[in-house]
């Protein structure tokens, strides 16, 4: 795996134009036709930078983690440090477009680089890129625009909280986007939740639960082919609750059922559901039922 520290190793690696800034980039094609990628294959890269794009791919595939990018017209590719990418020479896409790229030492001392944390689009799997509205795209350029006549015209003390400034609007936007895609995309979360349910339901069926303990939210996710935080979200959307208060909550009503059977202790219920420590299921099915697991039977006349 090739690792780049700096920005200007970055863009020569992706074959784009150096920085004017050591620590910032934007780049825009505007050109017809197509272009294949700049180089014809890569290995496994990572680096220290954020990158935000807009690619519109005419074939190809490009890794990002475990999962795989599915390019339409109009999808917004975000990136954060440290993650994967990776792609193969079948590449090719419309010279058109925008690059912004970025170190995230550039956010330090600035609210944004809190914020940006908080942005759920650039921890997706990639097969969940942001899909734009041809208006949409045309805000997002508009922005892009100014932060590239910002980046190539005025380079003065005020120009680092401007283009902060800009970006912050661009991810602004984008996140009302995301907020618009998921309702657009409410019967999709709700076979999401129905997935999901029959993941946990197998799991349990299956033994897994005593041979492995509570199950993984990340080894789930992976199985549904979806990163941990779009499942989440996806879960929130539709349910309210987020994904480990539902394995919480199918934990407990397995819990109800196992109590309810004579002759278990509450110790004996705790390890039967994956339980190193009978305490920490107790708090559990309290936090949840507002009473104890021994209540609870009382409360049905059980032993």
């Amino acid at each position: 795996m090739l690792h780049f520290k700096t920005l200007s190793a970055y863009l020569d690696y992706l074959g784009l134009p150096q920085a004017e800034h050591p620590m910032f980039s934007v780049f825009q094609a505007k050109g017809e036709g197509y272009l294949p990628c700049p180089r014809e294959s890569s290995p496994p890269i990572t680096n220290d930078c954020y990158s935000i794009s807009l690619k519109k791919f005419v074939k190809g595939e490009l890794n990002y983690g475990r999962t795989k990018y599915d390019f339409t017209n109009g999808a917004l590719v975000f990136i954060a440090p440290r993650q994967v990418l990776q792609w193969d020479n079948s590449i090719v896409f419309e010279q058109k477009g925008f690059s912004i790229n970025f170190h995230e030492d550039f956010l330090k001392g600035s609210s944004l680089a809190h914020q940006i944390k908080k942005y759920s689009f650039f921890s997706y799997s990639t097969n969940e890129s942001l899909h734009l509205s041809p208006k949409e795209e045309k805000q997002i350029e508009s922005i892009v625009e100014n932060i590239e006549l910002e980046y190539l015209n005025n380079q003065d003390i005020f120009s680092k909280d401007i283009i902060i400034s800009l970006l912050d609007s661009l991810l602004k936007y984008a996140n009302r986007y995301y907020e618009r895609q998921f309702i657009n995309r409410k019967e999709i979360s709700s076979s999401l939740l129905e997935q999901f349910q029959e993941h946990l339901t197998s799991y349990f069926e299956s033994g897994q639960l005593q041979e492995k303990g509570l199950p993984s939210i990340r080894e789930i996710a992976d199985e549904m082919s979806v990163s941990q935080r779009y499942l989440s979200d996806s879960l929130k959307k539709v349910t309210g609750k987020s994904t480990i208060e539902h394995i919480h909550l199918h934990i407990v009503d397995e819990a109800k059922n196992i109590l309810l059977q004579p002759n278990k202790t509450i110790a004996e219920v705790a390890y039967e559901l994956g339980f190193e420590y009978p305490p920490y299921f107790s708090r559990l099915f309290k936090n949840k039922e507002g009473i104890s697991p021994s209540e609870y039977r009382k409360k049905y006349k059980l032993n």
